[in-house]
């Protein structure tokens, strides 16, 4: 005989149906001489892989096929368009599959990931001749993982950063505002919170995947600039006296300005804000932007905390007591040669910035946002 369910037991199944799960809506974009390889059935294919990873997510795949840039076009190209045609389609994610060789610093690879747009480009012609559809079936379930993952090309448990994000697309904190005369006050009050920090979360996460410690190191120029003028502010005498004479507070309120200021010119010279092409879309496209400027100011951040250590190395090896106290009027301490390496790492952010407007939009955009891995399997039994 059958066992019934108590009711407790059947009210939480009830509840458990009655859940309703997030939908994430992968756009598939392919190139038009690639339609016979890349197919509908590719695309659901996907689909049902991800279902399989059952991480509490309903997928959806939409196929369609756009040449996105006039070929030959840089990597930054097809991910800027691609991330145009995500927003137009309303998608939540999307993967291109292109016939383009994909290059970054003059290297060839075979894929590209940009976490912060949502995107991810793999070359179809990198992937070889042989077994071609499993292999492009599985390449493209990791580069939708690294997308959603947790910045390392892992899950998180829950799928929460899927979640997140397809909540912010729909416009999460407008049901703040809406529909409230039905619900507890105090419920209310506990709401606010948890989105909030859902949204930080995200946020976090986007700016992880950036790995905006890398930003510096990639923008050659900048680094250039800023070390020259470093340099330069540790030879000159005045430097020394302004240092010198200059108290905490305005050391403190000069250092924030010139990282304020150089992640600005950053931002504004290079195009990296983004304009929402509809207003359904303002809030996704206000996250991107805080991702954003958080990844420039955390970059350039890191870059003035290591001119900082830099120079002070090479003021204590090449600035003797005496020549130092020379240009200050008194004798030098270990607290001068902080203070002059505070302010000439001042002096050498701002020349970062400088060398910074020198780089092409393309290093830039693919300093901040994008990172590639060519690491693919050459050889299939």
């Amino acid at each position: 005989m059958e066992a019934t369910p108590t009711k407790p037991q059947a009210a939480s199944a009830d509840q458990h149906r009655a859940e309703p799960q997030a939908d994430i809506v992968l756009g598939v974009i392919v190139a038009p001489g690639l339609a016979r390889d890349v197919t509908a059935k590719i695309a659901s294919e996907l689909g049902h892989d991800l279902e399989a990873l059952d991480l509490g997510v309903e997928w959806r795949t939409e196929l369609t096929v756009d040449r996105l840039v006039a070929p030959p076009a840089q990597t930054t190209e097809i991910i800027d368009a691609a991330r145009r045609k995500l927003l137009d389609e309303d998608w939540d994610l999307s993967v291109v599959v292109t016939d383009l060789p994909l290059r970054v610093d003059r290297r060839p690879v075979s894929r590209q990931v940009s976490p912060t747009h949502g995107i991810a480009v793999v070359s179809l012609p990198a992937l070889g001749a042989l077994h071609l559809a499993p292999r492009l079936r599985r390449t493209l379930l990791k580069l939708v993982v690294e997308l959603v993952g947790d910045g390392g090309g892992r899950w998180s448990g829950d799928g929460a950063l899927a979640r997140l994000r397809r909540r912010w697309g729909r416009g999460v904190l407008q049901e703040l505002a809406t529909d409230t005369a039905d619900r507890p006050g105090a419920l209310r009050f506990l709401f606010v919170p948890e989105v909030l920090f859902g949204h930080l979360r995200l946020l976090l996460g986007m700016v992880r995947a950036n790995r905006p410690w890398h930003l510096a190191a990639r923008l050659y120029r900048a680094l250039l600039a800023a070390v020259v003028a470093g340099t330069y502010g540790l030879v000159t005498s005045d430097v020394w006296r302004i240092s010198g004479t200059a108290g905490s507070t305005r050391l403190a309120l000069a250092s924030i300005a010139s990282i304020s200021f150089t992640s600005g010119a950053v931002i504004v010279a290079h195009g990296l804000w983004e304009r929402a092409p509809d207003r359904r879309l303002r809030d996704q496209v206000i996250l991107f932007n805080f991702a954003t400027a958080a990844t420039v100011l955390i970059g350039i951040a890191t870059l003035y905390a290591a001119l900082y250590l830099l120079i002070f190395a090479t003021a204590e090896l090449l600035l003797s007591p005496d020549a130092l106290a020379s240009g200050l009027g008194h004798s030098a301490r270990t607290a001068d040669y902080a203070r002059l390496a505070w302010f000439t790492a001042t002096l050498a952010t701002v020349g970062g910035a400088l060398g910074a407007g020198l780089e092409s939009d393309e290093a830039v955009r693919e300093a901040a946002y994008a990172s590639s891995d060519d690491s693919d399997e050459r050889k299939e039994s």
